[in-house]
């Protein structure tokens, strides 16, 4: 697959903004500065269709991306260590909870993680919370350009031990620098539409 047209559909802070929900939604988590916006930009062809920052925790919203009026791409809140006061913090984690629990039209969470680095508490924490709801079972390791080809599988059965995944499910090693592994998430992301 590859992505034509994709437009910032809505901005959303609380259910009532939501889009209506008359098409599938994939949408992507992950900790703040993990490299989710480049990713998205990377994935739909676009270079600014997601705002990349250099400070973390800028995306405080759910952003809804319509993508070839076929199915949307829903970008949450990077959770993790933004400067963020723990009452914001917190509200973040509601929003991010009411749209995972309660939108019918979800299919899949595709978590990312920092290929670089053993997933953190919050990312175990996270992936415990999408198995609980079936929507675990893709990671995507960010800046995969920054480590060697050998050292790859290793990086990568780190993060299976430590999220505690199983042989099904997939781990993607993706560079938005060097343009790769993006086409093997949308064939994941076709099969899941």
């Amino acid at each position: 697959m590859k992505i034509n047209k994709a437009e910032l559909e809505a901005v959303a802070v609380k259910a009532s903004q939501y889009p209506p929900e008359d098409i599938p939604e994939i949408a992507f988590a992950g900790r703040s500065n993990v490299g989710k916006s480049s990713l998205l930009n990377l994935i739909t062809g676009r270079k600014a269709l997601a705002r990349v920052s250099g400070s973390p925790g800028k995306t405080r919203t759910i952003n809804f991306y319509r993508c070839d009026d076929l199915f949307r791409i829903v970008d949450l809140p990077g959770y993790g260590f933004a400067k963020v006061s723990r009452s914001e913090s917190e509200k973040w984690g509601a929003m991010i909870e009411g749209y995972l629990e309660n939108r019918s039209t979800l299919r899949k969470v595709v978590q990312l993680v920092d290929i670089r680095h053993k997933p953190s508490a919050q990312d175990v924490q996270m992936y415990e919370y999408l198995k609980y709801y079936g929507l675990d079972g893709i990671v995507v390791a960010t800046k995969a350009d920054k480590v060697g080809n050998n050292q790859k599988a290793a990086c990568i059965k780190t993060i299976r031990q430590t999220l505690g995944m199983s042989r099904e499910d997939i781990v993607i090693p993706v560079s938005a620098l060097k343009k790769t592994g993006d086409e093997e998430l949308l064939e994941v992301i076709t099969a899941l539409l």
